[in-house]
């Protein structure tokens, strides 16, 4: 999900004026310096300094380490034209700089224990997405957690050109590695917005590490097909999505129109904006059988539903208690919590999104190894 303040530039999901504002939803624009592991093996990785403008302009830091967890180089593109995997790279998030786009997998970790909360953010997410990241992270440290938050290949502006798919084979070798390399005991898996459908979605594929998943906090789960029937263009782009897509062109792009902020495939916006496309999770004009069919799995993993319930991006005619109250049933019984007046990235409620899912990291956390092969 995307914020209406957000810029048209496909590029400035990476770099970004410092002066303009961060996107709910999007990454808070601030310099860091880190530098990349060697091997692709090596456990650990570079440390890293990750600093983000705040609400009001207020300047936050994270200190921790930028590691690489998947099978793809790990790379920094410079304005040159020149790659390199082992630099010492520094976030210049200003146009008038030399410029950098990170490749991914890698992923920034606070903390250095050996249980994990991964945050998954939502479309445009990356680094330091929402404001809550930063004082939840001091808070998991005292009950001796790390927080994890990955660059998946769908970061930033790469949304239009991804799937829950990879998205969900990007997760399992995040998990995979932290367990093998990082010595996890298991991890709980926090979803923003979007991410919230790629934790459904990597749930239902039943990977061998999807066992190591002790708890899943779903922040935001919202329907992006509602919202986005909201703007004028998108019945008429989504008939030319399905019409890609049955002449065999899914992977080829959508007119610009179609999604201002990012180059999009005619699958991906089929997905997101279609009835019972493949996002289409938490609509609320789905039926019981449908929100069990799409949510029904997760009845075997612990589960909390953290709800907004003044989310702008909730059309107004939605009754979003009932809404809530159904997708927790649809979940299994998820734990619900709503938080009165909260806008949908939580910025106006960061506290009690704090509490919230602290208190579910510590009821539900893992207890100690288990398995995930077993």
């Amino acid at each position: 999900m995307t914020s209406p303040a957000s810029t048209s530039s496909w590029f400035s999901g990476l770099v970004r004026a410092s002066s303009s504002s961060s996107m709910a939803g999007g990454v808070a624009s601030a310099p860091a310096s880190a530098s990349f592991p060697d091997a692709p093996a090596a456990a650990g990785g570079g440390r890293a300094v990750v600093a983000g403008a705040g609400a009001g302009g207020k300047r936050k830091q994270l200190r921790g380490t930028l590691f690489k967890y998947g099978p793809k180089s790990a790379q920094v593109a410079h304005s040159a034209g020149k790659t390199s995997r082992d630099v010492h790279l520094r976030f210049l998030l200003a146009y008038a700089t030399d410029a950098l786009v990170l490749f991914f997998p890698v992923a920034f970790r606070t903390g250095d224990f050996n249980h994990q909360v991964i945050f998954i953010g939502g479309l445009t997410d990356g680094l330091l997405a929402t404001d809550y990241l930063e004082p939840l992270s001091l808070a998991l440290e005292v009950e001796k957690w790390s927080l994890v938050q990955p660059l998946l290949s769908s970061s930033y502006t790469g949304y239009g050109i991804s799937s829950l798919e990879q998205d969900a084979l990007e997760l399992d070798q995040l998990i995979s590695y932290l367990i093998n390399k990082e010595n996890s005991e298991g991890v709980i898996l926090l979803g923003h917005s979007t991410g919230c459908q790629d934790i459904v979605h990597y749930m239902r594929t039943n990977f061998a590490c999807s066992k190591a998943v002790s708890g899943v906090i779903l922040q935001a789960p919202v329907s992006d097909r509602e919202y986005r029937a909201t703007l004028p263009e998108t019945a008429e782009m989504i008939d030319l999505a399905a019409k890609m897509i049955s002449e065999g062109r899914g992977m080829d792009l959508m007119p610009r129109e179609a999604n201002p902020d990012a180059p999009i495939t005619a699958y991906r916006y089929h997905s997101l904006c279609s009835y019972m496309g493949d996002d289409d999770m938490f609509s609320s004009d789905l039926s019981e059988d449908q929100l069990r069919q799409r949510l029904g799995h997760m009845a075997t993993t612990q589960c909390q539903v953290i709800f907004s319930m003044g989310d702008e991006y909730v059309p107004q005619y939605v009754d979003k208690e009932a809404l809530v109250d159904r997708l927790c049933r649809a979940l299994g019984g998820a734990e619900k919590v709503e938080i009165e007046w909260g806008n949908h990235a939580l910025s106006n409620r960061v506290q009690e999104a704090v509490r919230a899912i602290v208190d579910f990291v510590k009821r539900e956390g893992p207890k100690g190894w288990d398995d995930p092969w077993s």
